[in-house]
């Protein structure tokens, strides 16, 4: 019904007849399904682009038009459309040959992206990401996502990424629309993303459509590869630390197809020889089936499995990783109205066992989601998407569990909590004119905090107390607890997001963008480390924890330039998050079963310029990012009481004032560039430069019972050493593949080339011989030189 009503008051009674041209794009030599492609009428500067399963839909007048598919990688197609009834139409792509001359483009029909109002975008194609040199040569997504404009991390080892100043816990990552909690391995030093297994790549800084929901800095949105319905093919590689696989090919030739993909380390093997009995190592599974049922209906089944170990002298082991599955139907109403239905589960575990305490520690967040989507292709120029989506979550903060009778640990499980989050959103594409174009839409989410076995009440409900005397907060206790089943509701919010892009068109080249993104986020990454571990926990909103509330404005200008070989794209941004958690000094997060009391309710704010300029064509590519900005944090004292009508308020943390957060860069500049030089050989190269991470710094030291105990000042006041580093690599393509079936390729890069020993922290000690107080760098990295195999047949 909904179509119906939007198609009647958009268009009213039309005289002119309109017919729709609506189909799929894939590759060619497998069948995959492309995403993004652009389908283009240049006469009428007007076109679509495919959606996550390849799918378009173009609705035009009468007439006969040139049609031009368009899409990076791959041969372009024209084509000759009689739009005189509706009709379906099919296309695949076939990849470029590898051509080293310079590319002469005579219409650059990609120009359209200049008209689009969506901004704040970036997207990365796999072949960009295994260009990327990164440490120890394996091609990793997150590590390649640091190089764009306003994306950066806590440096060598950390795990996670920020945007645009925001916490790691405020990104939404999502693979195959399942959620990934942790996106790292051995605690950063790779993602948790096998590059075999990727086909799209998409980064949403701002402008986020109403579709996305539940964070307030990003979405990563990666698809993987739906495999080879046409043949049985096989990739790979060998590197120094990691080795990998991926099989695809058909179950029912056209019809069906299955994709199996493994990675696994194996450093830790060569530990032995250095007298180490430690272990760290990961591995991981990607896997995907999808089912053609007819014209209308597909189906899809895909999983990724991970898990990383890490044990000291058997001693110690730490077990962690994701598990994610989703099922998806995709269902064709008509030519114009395109479905999805998914129901997800996705759990992220984390296991500890300490055999010299004696005992087991599991915990994580486990998530049921049931999504389903529509969008409703009205005309080349109206477009509306709209759907619902549930998730209901379960949180277990740990279980104690001992490991021998003798352990003397008494088995404890940490208060379980439930929460359920529903949304429903609208969200349309609208072009008014040839120069004017808006996306706008609107998120309704609604967040309820379910009962559990045990909830602390206190006194004026208030769970984190101020001493006026010492001025500082300390835990409040409990006056006494309240049981409710899980049916009752604790808590329960509800948000309006509006969302809104615009974009102006100055001409075929320049266009101006503005957009407007309002976001709720109802869950809490509890950490007070700069980059996130395994060990911190999630918590969801609820009594005493508000959701967070972000309004982000952005301005761009961007320009096409040299016909596309070229492309320039600058913003300005500026964010606001209310309710951003902070944490009363000393605060302990492990094993807190009432979290309530080490936590306060803030506010945040970031700010800044992105400049992003590339070189898209040629020999040689590239771009070069900068990105100046401010990541501030305040969390103000609360007003408690009056006295001879004066209000007497807390000093808050840092006395109320605002201070750099962990992630705050002042300037970040990265700098990647790529060379053909011929069919054997290509170089890459990527330079970044970082200001030094807010860190805290010794301000002083007193002497207590013989003692010398160092005191520090305000929070994040004090900054590490500039991060800066230059990585090159050079693949290899033997001339012998030429013709044959297995195609190999090595890869040598160098990290870190000039073996800069980049600050992870500095540390103060004494020095037991002169006495005198030393500051200590820890550095992960200086020079990693590394071979990779790789391979396909």
């Amino acid at each position: 019904m909904l179509p119906i009503v939007l198609t009647l008051l958009f268009y009213g009674i039309s005289a002119q007849e309109r017919f729709t041209l609506s189909g799929t794009v894939s590759e060619v030599s497998s069948n995959e399904a492309l995403i993004g492609v652009s389908i283009v009428i240049p006469s009428l500067k007007t076109g679509v682009s495919t959606n996550e399963y390849g799918f378009f839909s173009l609705t035009l007048p009468r007439g006969t038009y040139e049609l031009q598919i368009t899409y990076l990688g791959f041969e372009e197609i024209s084509e000759t459309v009689v739009f005189d009834r509706d009709k379906k139409m099919n296309f695949q792509l076939t990849e470029k040959a590898e051509v080293l001359d310079e590319v002469v483009v005579t219409e650059n029909v990609e120009q359209l992206n200049i008209r689009k109002p969506q901004m704040s975008v970036n997207t990365l194609s796999v072949q960009t990401i295994k260009d990327i040199p990164v440490v120890l040569g394996e091609a990793d997504i997150i590590k390649s996502l640091i190089l764009l404009p306003g994306v950066s991390n806590a440096g060598e080892g950390a795990s996670g990424f920020n945007v645009r100043g925001g916490a790691a816990d405020q990104n939404l990552i999502l693979l195959d629309e399942a959620t990934i909690f942790n996106s790292s391995h051995l605690f950063g030093f790779f993602s948790v993303f096998n590059p075999d297994a990727i086909k799209d790549v998409k980064l949403f800084k701002g402008a986020i459509p109403s579709r996305y929901g539940g964070r307030v800095s990003s979405v990563l949105e990666i698809f993987q590869k739906e495999g080879n319905s046409k043949e049985f093919k096989m990739n790979g590689g060998i590197g120094a630390v990691a080795s990998r696989l991926l099989a695809e090919g058909p179950i029912a030739k056209d019809k069906s197809a299955f994709l199996i993909g493994g990675r696994a380390s194996y450093a830790h093997l060569f530990l032995p020889l250095f007298d180490l009995d430690n272990t760290a190592y990961f591995y991981d599974l990607n896997t995907k089936i999808n089912f053609k049922l007819n014209e209308n209906n597909n189906l899809f089944l895909s999983g990724y499995f991970g898990r990383d170990v890490f044990s000291i002298s058997n001693n110690f082991e730490n077990i962690y990783g994701n598990s994610v599955l989703n099922l998806r139907w995709n269902h064709l109403f008509s030519d114009r109205l395109f479905s999805n239905l998914s129901l997800i589960y996705s759990d992220f575990y984390y296991g500890l066992e300490l055999d010299f305490v004696g005992f087991k520690w599991n915990s994580g967040i486990r998530n049921f989601n049931i999504k389903y989507d529509l969008k409703n292709y009205i005309s080349d120029t109206f477009q509306i998407n709209y759907g619902l989506n549930n998730i209901y979550y379960i949180f277990n903060p740990g279980k104690i569990v001992p490991n021998s009778p003798e352990s003397g640990i008494v088995e404890e499980q940490l208060i379980k909590k439930y929460a359920d989050e529903f949304a429903a959103y609208v969200d349309v594409e609208h072009t008014i004119s040839s120069s004017l174009s808006l996306q706008y839409g609107l998120r309704l989410s609604h967040f309820i905090r379910f009962g559990q076995e045990e909830l602390n009440v206190y006194e004026n409900n208030n769970p984190v107390t101020f001493d006026p005397f010492l001025l500082i907060y300390q835990e409040a206790q409990p006056i006494g607890t309240v049981a409710s089943s899980r049916s009752e509701q604790l808590a329960s919010f509800t948000n309006l997001e509006p969302r809104l892009a615009i974009a102006y068109t100055l001409n075929d080249e320049q266009s101006l963008k503005a957009s407007y993104t309002r976001m709720a986020q109802y869950l809490h990454l509890l950490s007070n480390t700069s980059s996130p571990t395994p060990l911190d926990v999630w918590t969801p909103s609820g009594p005493f924890v508000e959701p967070q509330l972000l309004d982000q404005y952005a301005l761009g200008y961007f320009r096409s330039i040299s016909d596309g070989a070229y492309s320039l794209e600058t913003e300005v941004f500026y964010k606001d998050i209310q309710n951003r958690i902070d944490y009363i000094d000393g605060a302990n997060l492990i094993a807190n079963n009432a979290i309530e009391q080490v936590i306060l309710n803030g506010e945040a704010r970031a700010y800044g310029l992105e400049v992003l300029l590339r070189k898209n064509e040629g020999r040689f590519k590239g771009w070069l990012a900068y990105t100046l900005s401010r990541s501030e944090q305040r969390t103000p004292g609360r007003n408690l009481s009056f006295d001879n009508g004066r209000s007497n308020r807390e000093t808050g943390i840092n006395f109320s004032r605002w201070y750099s957060t962990p992630y705050d860069k002042t300037h970040d500049i990265s700098l990647f560039g790529s060379y053909d030089l011929n069919k054997k050989w290509s170089f890459n190269s990527n330079f970044v430069y970082q200001t030094g991470q807010p860190t805290n710094y010794p301000v002083g030291q007193f002497q207590f019972q013989g003692l010398t105990v160092p005191f520090y000042g305000l929070r994040n006041q004090e900054r590490l050493p500039a991060y800066h580093r230059l990585d090159l690599s050079a693949t290899l393509t033997p001339k012998k593949n030429e013709n044959r079936n297995w195609q190999a390729e090595w890869v040598f890069s160098i990290y870190n080339v000039y073996s800069r020993m980049n600050a992870a922290a500095i540390n103060f000690r004494r020095n037991q011989d002169t006495g005198v107080n030393e500051a200590i760098r820890t550095s992960i990295f200086g020079i990693v030189p590394a071979v990779t195999y790789n391979f396909k047949f």
